[in-house]
């Protein structure tokens, strides 16, 4: 029977005395009808595209295919060569890594969508990350890509990971939770924190609007990434000091889901209102986009 709660999800593993990333592989296991170690072959898979997205990202900053973007990592970059990141190496890798994944997509570049292409920059920048500050081997990572899939999984069951659907909050906001779970296993969190941290991270993104400029996944969508990826180690940060959400994340999904009905569709990836329809967006709807446009982007 397929897990569609997270409350199923705990009480399986206390029942088989099994971790989030066993129970999860091995039920994906047995819907494919494939072995665990051909299961585990297809995410290093995932794992290694990820890596491979960022890598591309990273070295590149040709323009995005809607011309309003390409150009922030290498900023980024450029800007901790001679300043050091305030917060630390993770947090600027995260970054870093999020925004070249992002525009890696806006250009139409090979990425995982996890769980959708325009949230594509904010799991892998977490697990990639702290993978790299913190020497962790890859059969680990694994396991943590495995938890991210089946936290953004059960939040499927209720909420279609689309902007569409119920705007950002299932896009972004799921990205962001399964982030949390994710990170918070290679911290080596238990079960319980490692679903309070979703439950964190998810329900302080409820109605997220998704409101892309000119239509295109590039504004905001590409800076949404990096935000949402830190937002995630915020999360993890909390439930590590034992701080716990008060309202727990299957709640947390069915709200997300209500949220999502009550939001006007004008708010869910049709760039009818919200930042798509601000003075400046409509400038930029009419505007020919010149040479000296591209320059004033970039400054």
């Amino acid at each position: 029977m397929t897990i569609k709660t997270f409350e199923e999800l705990k009480e399986t593993c206390i029942k088989n005395n099994t971790e989030i990333w066993q129970t999860a592989q091995l039920q994906e296991a047995q819907i494919h009808d494939i072995t665990v170690e051909e299961f585990r072959a297809r995410v290093n898979k995932t794992l290694s595209a990820m890596k491979e997205a960022i890598k591309n990202g990273m070295e590149s900053s040709v323009l995005t295919n809607g011309k309003m973007g390409g150009f922030d990592c290498a900023k980024q970059k450029e800007y901790y060569k001679n300043n050091p990141c305030i917060y630390g190496k993770l947090y600027e890798k995260i970054l870093c890594y999020s925004l070249a994944t992002s525009e890696e997509n806006a250009r139409m570049g090979r990425i995982a969508a996890c769980p959708t292409a325009g949230a594509c920059g904010i799991v892998p920048s977490v697990i990639i990350s702290m993978g790299e500050i913190y020497n962790i081997d890859n059969e680990k990572l694994i396991n943590s890509l495995i938890i991210a899939g089946i936290t953004g999984q059960i939040i499927s069951f209720k909420v279609k990971p689309s902007g569409a659907t119920a705007g950002c909050q299932a896009e972004c906001g799921s990205a962001s939770a399964m982030a949390a779970a994710a990170m918070a296993y290679l911290f080596d969190c238990d079960t319980d924190k490692i679903l309070n941290s979703s439950a964190l991270a998810l329900k302080n993104i409820l109605g997220l609007t998704c409101d892309p400029v000119r239509g295109f996944v590039e504004v905001p969508c590409i800076k949404r990434n990096p935000f949402m990826a830190l937002h995630a180690a915020s999360a993890v940060e909390m439930a590590k000091a034992g701080i716990v959400s008060v309202i727990p994340i299957d709640d947390i999904v069915d709200a997300m889901e209500q949220t999502g009905a009550l939001m006007s569709s004008d708010l869910k990836e049709s760039s009818r209102a919200g930042l798509a329809k601000t003075k400046t967006a409509i400038v930029m709807e009419k505007a020919c986009f010149t040479k000296k446009y591209y320059s004033a982007l970039k400054e």
